[in-house]
């Protein structure tokens, strides 16, 4: 797999049904942090919301998700967030619902239905962006390679995430996996640059 989906900024949906209100907030994160601190965002936001549930998954192997009923019947609302996700085929990506109860039950199907309909609404607000898999890789050099080094990180679309740039630079590039090889041949064909894996 080279490429991973993902969305390209927030958005938010709302949907009634029977006088409660749900408000599903989509936003693309890179860690479970960024996650709580929406949350935590969004709770003082609406005081007087009564559930917040939520669904998201990270990283490419997509080993990484939670889903949250936050007090609703169990599996009506974070699995049907979840599974629009999953049917969208993204990562990277959060989704929130605030609910404001309007006095009427709705019963499990229709809190399902609910939840479903808003994260799908708000889903489709945002542009869905195709994203290059990168693999980490630290590289050693004389600050006169410099050049020569940068040229090959263009030249290959690599990610930079971390340069220190004194008399001797350390870079760290995120390389895609689709290019991964020929890159690294390169990178390795240049003189003294030490190339290893994060």
């Amino acid at each position: 797999m080279n490429h991973y989906n993902t969305i390209e900024k927030e958005s938010v949906a709302e949907f009634e049904d029977r006088g409660s209100r749900f408000l599903a907030y989509a936003f693309p994160i890179q860690s479970a942090d960024d996650f709580k601190k929406r949350m935590k965002a969004l709770k003082e936001e609406h005081p007087k919301a009564v559930h917040y549930c939520f669904a998201y998954r990270i990283g490419t192997d997509g080993n990484a998700f939670r889903s949250g009923d936050d007090g609703e019947p169990a599996g009506s609302a974070g699995k049907p967030i979840l599974g629009q996700l999953d049917s969208k085929g993204i990562t990277d990506t959060a989704v929130i619902v605030v609910r404001y109860f309007g006095g009427t039950l709705l019963g499990v199907p229709g809190l399902i239905n609910a939840y479903k309909t808003v994260t799908s609404l708000a889903l489709q607000l945002t542009p869905i962006l195709q994203k290059p898999v990168l693999t980490a890789y630290e590289l050693q050099f004389d600050y006169t390679m410099m050049n020569d080094v940068m040229m090959v990180v263009k030249r290959f679309d690599c990610a930079v995430t971390a340069n220190e740039a004194q008399l001797f630079c350390r870079l760290v590039i995120g390389v895609p996996k689709a290019v991964e090889g020929v890159c690294l041949d390169k990178l390795k064909d240049l003189p003294s640059v030490e190339v290893k894996k994060c």
